[in-house]
This record gives C-alpha cells, structure tokens and sequence, in this order.
C-alpha cells in the first residue's frame, strides 16, 4: 500500500513538472513574439530562429521525460523482481531522481512446476527440418505446365525386380467421407445416405472376414448407434475387436484447422473420445495409437489427410529429402482422396478400378473407359494392370508398404456397392497373392494395418526414425487445387457465424465452470437437492457437440449451402439459450448466502443476462435494467 502510494504522488509529480514546463516555454515565446500583424505572402523575420528555439526546447523536454520514464520502468522492472524473489532481502529501490524506499516482500507461497510438465515444449525445436514450407513458397514457380491436376503429371518408372527381395504390401482401406452437413444438412444426410451405410457396414463384414472398413465421424455414428438394437450393437463391438471395423481419431467430426479456435477443436475431440468410451468401451479409445503427440517417443502416429496441398508442392515435396520426425503422418500425393486418384499416378486407369462405376450404374468414368467385372477370363490382365499402378505409387514412398484408400464422400450407400467393390479386390488379390513371381501381398486393411505394418518394414521400433524420414515444419495455407484457384474465402466468408461460433465457446467454458461449482455446492447440502443438474449437464452436452458439429470442414468455413447454415445457426443459437439457464441456475446457488434458501423455478428466475438476442440471425442487444425505489 505505502509502494503504491508512493509511485502515485512521483508520477504525479512528474506530469505538473513537465506540463508546468511546456507552458512556461509557450508562455515565454508568446511574449517575445513581435506583435506587427503578418502580411499575406511575407514571413516575419526573426521568427523561423524563434521556432527552431522552440523545437529545440521541446526537444529536451521530451529527452528529459523519456529518461525519467526509462528510470520508473527500470525501477518497476526492480522491485518485480524483487516481489517474485521470496528467499532474498530486502532491495533498495532507488526511482530515478526521486528518494529512496525499502520494500519488504511479504509471504508468500511459491508455485513449483513439474519439469516433465514443458518437455514436449523444450524438444520440440531441437531438430532441424527438411522441408520448411515457408521457403518452399519462394523456391517453386507456380507454374501450371500441361498435364494439369487431372493428368497429374507424375513420370514414374521402377524396375520389376525391385521387389525381390521384399515383397510390396499393399493395403486396400475402404471408408466412406460422411460431411456432418454440406449439401444437405446434418440430419437429412444420416436419414438420406449415412444410416444405410452403417446398416450395410454390419451386415457386409460379417459375410467375409477379411474384409475391412473405417470409418471418422463420431456425430452420425452416435446418431446411428442410437436407433439400432442390442443384438446389432454386439455385432458392432464384434467386428471392432476383431480389427475388421475401425474408428479413426474419434473426433465429433473432421474438423477445419484453419477457422477453428483450439478450444474447439480439443472440445470436439474430447466429446467424440467420452462417447466412444462409454458406448464401446475403453479397448477402442487404445486402437487410436496414432493420434497422440503428447508423447516423447515415436509411438504415435497421425493419419494427416492433406488431400488438397497445391499440386507444385506435391511434385516438389516428392524428392528424398531425409530428416528426423517426430509424429509420423501419411501424405496422399495425389490430387484427391477418390478411387481415381489413390491406386497410382493414372487416373483414367484407377477409375477403372472404382467397380460402383461399372456399366449401367448412376456414375462412370469422365475418361469415358468404364471398369470391367473380374472375372477367370481378365483376373490376370486386370491384376497386372492395378499391381503396375501399385508399384509407381510405391515409388513416392521410403517403404515397401503401400496404403491405397477405397472410397469417396457418402460412398457405400447401397448393398451392391459393397458387393461390387469387395468381391472384384478380393478376386485381385487373390489372383495377385497367387504369384510368387510378382512379389506382391495385397489384402483389405484398416489404418491400424497399415501403420502396424510400416512400422515393423521400417524398424521404427528398435531405431529413431531421424534417418529414415523426412520432416515437415510449417503448413500448406493457402490451399489451391489448380491455377490460382487458391481456397482463401473461407477465412472471412459468414462472418456473423463465425463469431457466433466464438461467442458459444466463451458461454461453454463460463457455464462448465459455474455447473461445477454449483454442483458441490447442491452436493453439501440435502436441502438442494432440487438444483437441476442432470438436466443442466444434458443441455452442457447438446452445447458441446453443436459447438462440435459447427467445427466441420464445411460448417465454420462457410462453404455449406445456405440452407445448411440456417441449419447450423440454429443449432448455435439454441445451445447459447441453454447455456444462459445454466449459468442463470448456477449462479443462483453461488450467490445465496443462505444454501437452504434456493428455490429452482423456471419461471420466474432470480438473474437475468446481459444480453438478449432474438434468432440465430439477429444481433444481441443489452438488457437494459431499470432501478427504481423497490427492491427486486
């Protein structure tokens, strides 16, 4: 109290000095300033010196004051660490000109921080990278030579004894891309394509089990999970274990990296990883080995979907470019993540390979070169045909291991897609695995397959992986896919939903906070036992997966269709009411002095909130609150 009161009355002081100053250096040149009216077009004489005296003055004035806040900041900078410094003495704080004063930290209790808790945080920097982006920027052209994205433009050659030695693995991984809304919203997109595609899921895998799917978005799998019976859900759990169905990373979607705030986006993750671990039990949150960075070993791996980097940097990022690593990802190096750009480098043959495309379905091959049905009469044409586009990808590759997805957005959603696709790669591989000769082992296979499969190829577990793979610093904003076709709009595009998106955020973490203190204080007392918690927690839960939902790749970016939005913003816009209740309750509890006294009633509730805000397309006003002469 007596240090701040001193630093009051010496900053005081300081400010009349140098005002008291400026007005007697005005003061003083409006008295010896010859007093002849100006004529128009002439400057007086003497009075271009007399200015330059006065900047000259001021000049000092300001030297002076600069220096004497350099010595207040000096003294502060003194006395914090002097505070901070609970062992030491007490220090003299000498401020400047002024007079001296002793301060006597007084006790305190000194925070202690674990140094395991920054290790992550220290080593992060300690290895250089390979690859820095923001220098692949400057080194490329940005050229669009012919070939274009559609051609890709990749000129790879291999020789066929490479393999004999090591056999190529390749792993077919069908899954299917779900948008939580895009073109339709969320809940006509489950009614229309995604329930089919889980129903069928159950049913398909049970016929062969050596056939493999995954799948991402925790929000339509609740949704699903839901509204099946027991008998399907054992089933469900049946295949997981068996590694035939996996779900990869958990979140509640697939979020955008770019808009998302990370409170968003650690939140989803969190909601999508709880309710996998109540409804399928902990062994499936285990599986999820590669989306763990907080790791110091190599032990946990990214599945890093970067299907969009601009094509130049593919091409560029292609190259043997050895560095150490510290999450292992898996680039696509093709222009898509879609059946014609995921077997090879050729798009017109691996659509050949897409079998929902066969002749007299809804979709064919833009190459106008439709697929043909395997059959004993073409097995061993189209085998060879499929392993040459296997082998040229490989070659983009440090390993041996190859991972080839099967699918595209809201594929599976009819049974004979299944069968079309599932039994013409098994009649491949079983073909292709057949030869000795052709040194190739092809088979269906999770992520889970995949990684297991490329850790061991590459002995990632008995040695660093510093040597063996590249590292990437940086990222691959701004996103183009051809020419100058670069994805910079969704940054700014619907403004007003993005700032919905944040202004829920803070209501989440405020209401969270406020629940929980409330709901000790509700448990103290038998007496409160009326505190809605269960209902209160219920509304918390529909805030977080809508806040969640709104994180989709196609949600907060803006890009869904307008109707989606309205979509999205109701559902926004509902979870800040609930949480305005919530908080409202939890308050109420908080600030009774008297626990006893709380009375729930929704009807007539103690708080009000700051603001009030019509619709999901409305701007909040302030409550304004009117006081008068009786009590509330």
């Amino acid at each position: 109290m007596k240090l701040s009161r001193q630093f009051t009355v010496f900053g005081s002081a300081v400010f009349c000095v140098v005002i008291f100053s400026l007005y007697l250096m005005l003061d003083r040149g409006h008295f010896d300033h010859p007093k002849s009216p100006r004529r128009e077009g002439t400057f007086p004489k003497g009075q271009l010196s007399i200015l330059q005296e006065k900047i000259d003055h001021l000049e000092r004035l300001l030297a002076e004051n600069n220096e004497i806040i350099s010595n207040i900041r000096d003294s502060v900078i003194n006395l914090s660490e002097s505070v901070k410094d609970g062992q030491k003495n007490p220090e003299a704080i000498n401020f400047g000109q002024g007079s001296v004063s002793e301060v006597s930290p007084s006790a305190s209790v000194l925070l202690s921080v674990d140094s395991e808790d920054c290790l992550f945080a220290l080593k992060s920097g300690s290895h250089s990278s390979g690859v820095q982006m923001l220098d692949v920027y400057d080194i490329l052209p940005f050229d669009n030579p012919d070939g274009g994205v559609w051609k890709q433009g990749f000129d790879i050659t291999y020789n066929e004894n490479e393999w004999d030695s090591e056999p190529l693995q390749v792993f077919v991984v069908p899954h299917s891309h779900n948008d939580p809304g895009w073109l339709k919203t969320f809940d006509d997109y489950f009614r229309d394509q995604t329930q089919h595609i889980l129903n069928n899921m159950v049913i398909k895998l049970q016929e062969d089990n050596r056939r493999k799917f995954i799948w991402s978005e925790v929000s339509y799998f609740s949704k699903w999970w839901d509204g099946i019976d027991s008998q399907k859900k054992d089933a469900v759990k049946r295949l997981i274990k068996d590694g035939q169905f996996e779900i990869v990373t958990g979140g509640w979607v697939m979020p955008d990296e770019a808009s998302s705030h990370y409170f968003a986006l650690i939140d989803q993750l969190i909601e999508g990883h709880q309710w996998l671990e109540k409804n399928l039990g902990m062994y499936i949150i285990l599986k999820f080995n590669y989306y763990n960075p907080w790791t110091e070993n190599i032990k946990v791996i990214y599945f890093w979907q970067n299907e969009r980097v601009y094509f130049k940097v593919l091409l560029y990022l292609i190259p043997d470019l050895g560095s150490s690593t510290d999450i292992l990802c898996h680039m696509m190096p093709f222009y898509s993540y879609d059946v014609p750009h995921t077997c090879g480098p050729d798009p017109k043959i691996c659509c050949q390979f897409d079998f929902k495309r066969l002749p007299g379905g809804r979709i064919s091959c833009p190459w106008r070169v439709p697929p043909e049905a395997i059959h004993a009469g073409n097995v061993q044409h189209r085998a060879w045909i499929i392993l040459d586009q296997y082998r040229k990808k490989s070659k983009l590759f440090r390993t041996k291991v190859l991972l080839a997805p099967l699918g595209d957005d809201f594929r599976y959603t009819d049974s004979s897609e299944w069968d079309q696709q599932y039994q013409n790669y098994q009649k491949l591989f079983d073909y292709m695995n057949s030869r000795p000769e052709w040194h190739v082992k092809a088979q269906f296979g999770t992520l889970s397959d995949y990684f297991e499969a490329l850790l061991k190829e590459s002995n990632l577990g008995e040695k660093s992986s510093n040597s063996f793979f590249p590292v990437l610093s940086g990222d691959f904003f701004t996103y183009a896919d051809r020419d100058h076709h670069y994805w910079s709009g969704y940054f700014t595009s619907r403004p007003f939903y993005k700032r919905l998106d944040r202004v829920l955020e803070s209501y989440i973490r405020a209401a969270e906070i406020l629940y929980s203190l409330a709901l000790v204080q509700s448990s103290k007392s038998e007496k409160i036992s009326v505190f809605p918690s269960v209902d209160n927690y219920k509304l918390l839960t529909e805030a977080r997966r809508n806040l969640g939902l709104f994180q989709h790749h196609d949600a907060i970016t803006g890009t869904a269709k307008d109707w989606v939005v309205v979509d999205y913003g109701t559902r926004l816009f509902h979870s800040i009411m609930n949480l305005k209740k919530v908080i409202i309750d939890s308050a109420h509890i908080l600030i009774l002095k008297d626990k006893s006294a709380y009375n729930y009633d929704t009807a007539t509730p103690l708080l009000n909130m700051d603001d009030v805000q019509a619709s999901q397309d409305s701007l909040p006003h302030k409550t304004v609150i009117k006081l008068t002469l009786q009590p509330r």
